[in-house]
């Protein structure tokens, strides 16, 4: 008698314990990112009466949500609020679905987060103000989609950021000045968004810059002369905008390029460049 009922005791204890594999907090959030995002329509689905550890996608450590991958997944619908919860994020793949609506204000609290990808979907509405506070962050690609407004500021402040990439959306406005301060960047892609003024005077800061896609907007002006300081550059496209001299260019050693494409109508002034060797980069 006594055996079972401490067998059914622990029994009872336990149940919460498979529940509390993962902070309660962590789990709400990811039930209410299955249920915002049409979960029942994934092409690989969530069992929610199963353990967290063992959901599509899902990566733990330590009783935490570190990753979530659900690429090519069918997540349809807006990001739910609470994804901010998720404070030990440190990878979040979205890309290729049907994502709507805009980013939550509470994105900005995921400081842990090192790889933000949401390409391909959906969503618009600005790219939030504050993105300083993921301060962790190194990759944040984000191209095809609908954002508008102006790069912000803080962007710049993100000083492990290698990889941004905000191509094909409708931001406007100027490339920010702070963007020269990512001293780690390795690509930038801004292209085909409705961007005007000057590339900023300070863009050979970036120094370890291997990709600069700048290409269909309405930047204007000179190239910079701090251009030719970028000796790791190996892709640059800025074909398609409105610049009143590429004579900057002459002094770049276009022999480290793979890709170097600019308005066909100024090739003339160019004698060294092998344009027979340049292609259109991937966007």
């Amino acid at each position: 008698m006594k055996r079972n009922l401490l067998t059914a005791l622990l029994l009872l204890f336990a149940i919460p314990v498979i529940w509390a594999s993962v902070d309660y907090k962590e789990r709400e959030a990811l039930i209410d990112l299955y249920e915002s995002t049409n979960g029942t329509h994934w092409i690989k689905k969530w069992d929610l009466t199963a353990p967290i550890e063992s959901w599509h996608g899902i990566k733990t450590r330590d009783g935490h949500v570190v990753a979530i991958n659900l690429f090519r997944n069918n997540l349809s619908g807006p990001l739910p609020k609470t994804i901010g919860q998720l404070s030990y994020l440190e990878n979040l793949n979205l890309a290729f679905n049907n994502i709507t609506g805009e980013l939550p204000a509470s994105v900005v609290e995921l400081s842990s987060l090192k790889v933000f990808k949401i390409e391909m979907n959906r969503i618009k509405g600005n790219i939030p103000e504050d993105i300083d506070g993921m301060e962790s962050l190194v990759e944040f690609s984000a191209f095809n989609n609908f954002f508008s407004g102006t790069i912000p500021s803080k962007i710049g402040e993100l000083k492990n950021l290698k990889i941004l990439n905000l191509s094909s959306n409708n931001l406007t406005g100027r490339i920010p000045q702070s963007l020269t301060q990512l001293s780690q960047l390795e690509n930038l892609g801004l292209f085909e968004n409705a961007l005007f003024g000057n590339i900023p005077d300070q863009i050979g800061q970036l120094s370890q810059l291997k990709e600069l896609v700048l290409a269909n907007n309405n930047l204007g002006g000179e190239i910079p002369a701090s251009m030719g300081d970028m000796a790791s550059l190996q892709i640059l496209q800025i074909q398609n905008n409105r610049f009143d001299s590429f004579k900057t260019l002459e002094s770049l050693d276009t022999q480290q390029f793979l890709v170097f494409d600019y308005d066909d109508g100024n090739k003339r002034d160019f004698k060294d460049i092998k344009f027979s060797n340049t292609r259109m980069a991937d966007t």
